[in-house]
């Protein structure tokens, strides 16, 4: 057995699979900002990089443009980075990409008349889920209490089910 263990421990070593593993764990992760994308200013690019962390890829859709290798996330990223050289605002630059892209650009949703249902449905349904649990749980044990054509038991029965019971 101590063989084999030993055997199985250097094909891993081996075959690279262990470094590799090693490496993966190890590793940060990488953002597609390229070098060449990147503002001279430093708190202009801190500025860049927290918009475009809340901008949707167009391509990806689950990512972030700042995450993103698309063309398109590319494309968006230099089109902040422009927009803020220009003397835009934060939200003047969202505006600019809602107004081009639409609210799907956001990776967080603005919290507006129209997106009311998104903001509320998830607590909504928590609520409908605890009423229905309530009263669920209310007409069982209602149920459960007294069984339908039941009689209750006389005291000869009461002494009768304690010795069988084993309580008397």
């Amino acid at each position: 057995m101590r063989r084999f263990c030993l055997a199985f421990l250097i094909a891993f070593a081996l075959s690279g699979a262990g470094v590799g593993g090693f490496t993966l764990i190890a590793t940060t992760p990488a953002w597609a900002v390229q070098p060449d994308e990147m503002l001279k200013d430093p708190k202009l690019e801190a500025r860049a990089r927290e918009i475009s962390e809340g901008l949707r890829c167009m391509v990806c859709q689950n990512e972030s443009i700042d995450e993103s290798n698309a063309d398109l996330a590319r494309d968006l990223r230099l089109l902040v980075r422009e927009r803020l050289k220009a003397g835009d605002t934060d939200e003047e630059v969202r505006d600019y990409l809602v107004a081009r892209y639409g609210e799907f650009v956001l990776l967080k949703p603005r919290f507006e008349r129209k997106t009311f249902i998104l903001w509320f449905a998830p607590l909504g349904a928590l609520l409908l889920g605890a009423v229905i649990m309530f009263v669920s749980y209310r007409r069982r044990k209602h149920n459960t209490d007294d069984a339908p054509g039941a009689t209750p038991l006389d005291e000869a029965e009461k002494a009768e089910l304690k010795r069988i019971m084993g309580e008397g």
